[in-house]
């Protein structure tokens, strides 16, 4: 599982591919939403053309399966593509609005006011290593960028150098025949590269995802640049379950055995994984839970690093004096097998900073609450993550309401009677939380609504029609719906 040894992109290199990226810029976000929109189905339907190089590439390297994994994930990637193909044509991403000039209002006179969104400029994405297509090259953050109209620098991941590079390749034919230009996409290798490209001035916002100790270094050297840019950091989270006693006596085998399926994934290698179950005293799913773990094989972990870092992880909760072990591999079994702790919600309040930290792979703990009290401070103790998963039934709602605003203090997405792992693309998804989970809690990092971490507002004061952007013109040639005068008015999108 070691990873392929590549060569550091040297800084002549960089430099050139990033004055590109910055070269393109402006023809960029001069092209017409539909214009970008052909862009995406062009790279959308070469990926598809090149999965059976591409998949067997990134098997070799990360050890996922191609079967179920690689090639649904590379369905996935062809359809977030067009997805943001889709929401280009929509055309409620510019929030376009228009404020006619009003001698009348109430404050005094008001100017004619006209606000759109523009690209930001040269992106850096910083891909993921578990998700080599979905995350990767050509992965969400890259759709996204390209959909805003912002060229793309990507670092490649270390977990798969090869695939990245000729991911790039693909996509970078694919855009040129399709009229983009120049310059939009390419990658850097390397961690030094991948910090000189975050340092260049040109740069103007970047994305990552991965270890809070690894993004929270870049976070900070983005911030600490002459110029700061945005850094949409994306860190992983514990995401805890919350079941009541009324879900646990109507459903509790069925509950037990989804929380497994359910942090085993993948070898627990998600970001999404539920890494703590909240169980009232008494919950008696012992027996249940332990033979669901015990009946998962072990699964090969990403990287030898990743792995590495999974054993002092579990080792570490292992030896804790206030946690029992529930079900754990013995020496002589497979050491990535998963493991299921136990600990009382007092003992882990307690020691909340060492058991309730992301252990990345397939570890999670139990945290049985005797009374609303110490569940409250469990809740209390919790770092903010990406979401919180509550099972309960219909019939206890009342007891669930008054913990409502502790659990979105805690996370981005609630999620009822459900699963955490296995995030849609929809209009309405939210993947990100406060911090540590993510840098900027206000965006998502899935979903349509993440090209607005592409994009920034601009307001245009009396500025004649002649020289307004399309979807502020008076004609509105795009015939995008827009806000005129505080009134909500539909276009006819063409």
């Amino acid at each position: 599982m070691e990873d392929t040894m590549i060569a550091e992109t040297p800084r002549t290199e960089i430099d050139r591919i990033i004055a590109a990226a910055a070269a393109a810029a402006e023809p960029a976000a001069a092209t017409t939403p539909a214009e970008r929109a052909r862009w995406l189905h062009a790279a959308a339907d070469a990926l598809e053309q090149a999965g059976d190089e591409l998949i067997p590439l990134a098997a070799r390297e990360t050890h996922l399966p191609e079967e179920p994994r690689l090639r649904p994930e590379l369905v996935r990637t062809v359809f977030q593509l067009r997805l943001f193909a889709r929401v280009l044509t929509d055309g409620e991403f510019l929030d376009a609005t228009v404020d006619h000039a009003d001698p009348a209002w109430p404050m005094g006179p008001r100017p004619d006011i006209r606000r759109t969104m523009i690209p930001m400029g040269p992106v850096l994405v910083f891909p993921a290593g578990n998700f080599p297509f979905a995350l990767g090259v050509a992965g969400h953050d890259i759709a996204a960028a390209l959909a805003a109209g912002c060229p793309v620098v990507a670092k490649a991941h270390p977990g798969h150098p090869e695939l990245s590079a000729r991911t790039r390749d693909v996509l970078v034919e694919a855009l040129t025949v399709a009229g983009a230009p120049i310059g939009m996409l390419d990658i850097v290798s390397g961690v030094e590269a991948g910090v000189t490209a975050l340092r260049h001035p040109d740069i103007a916002a970047a994305t990552f995802t991965g270890s809070e100790a690894g993004g929270r270094a870049l976070f900070d050297i983005a911030a600490a640049r002459p110029r700061p840019i945005p850094f949409y950091g994306e860190f992983g989270s514990v995401n805890p379950v919350y079941v009541t006693a009324g879900a646990v006596r109507a459903r509790g085998t069925e509950i037990a055995t989804g929380f497994v399926g359910s942090f085993t994934l993948g070898a627990g290698q998600f970001c999404t994984k539920p890494g703590l179950l909240l169980l009232p005293v008494g919950h008696g799913l012992d027996e249940t839970l332990r033979a669901a773990v015990e009946s998962v094989p072990g699964q090969a972990m990403l990287d030898d690093r990743i792995a590495a870092a999974y054993r002092a992880g579990n080792e570490r909760l292992r030896e804790h004096s206030a946690v029992t072990v529930l079900s754990i591999p013995s020496p002589r079994d497979d050491p990535f097998r998963p493991t299921l702790l136990r600990v009382s919600a007092p003992d882990f309040v307690k020691a909340a900073e060492a058991l309730g930290g992301e252990c990345f792979g397939p570890t999670s703990i139990i945290i049985e609450y005797a009374d609303d009290a110490e569940l409250r401070a469990v809740l209390g103790a919790l770092e903010p993550g990406l979401t919180v998963s509550v099972h309960a039934e219909t019939d206890e709602a009342d007891l669930v309401r008054p913990l409502l605003p502790a659990l979105t203090r805690l996370a981005g997405r609630l999620i009822w009677n459900g699963w955490p792992t296995g995030i849609t693309l929809s209009w309405a998804q939210q993947h990100g939380g406060p911090y540590p989970a993510t840098t900027a809690p206000a965006f998502t990092s899935m979903g349509p609504a993440a090209i607005a971490r592409f994009l920034r507002p601009v307001a245009w004061q009396g500025f004649p029609d002649t020289l307004l952007p399309p979807e502020l013109r008076a004609s509105n040639p795009w015939g995008l719906a827009r806000r005129i005068d505080g009134v909500r008015v539909q276009g006819n999108i063409r």
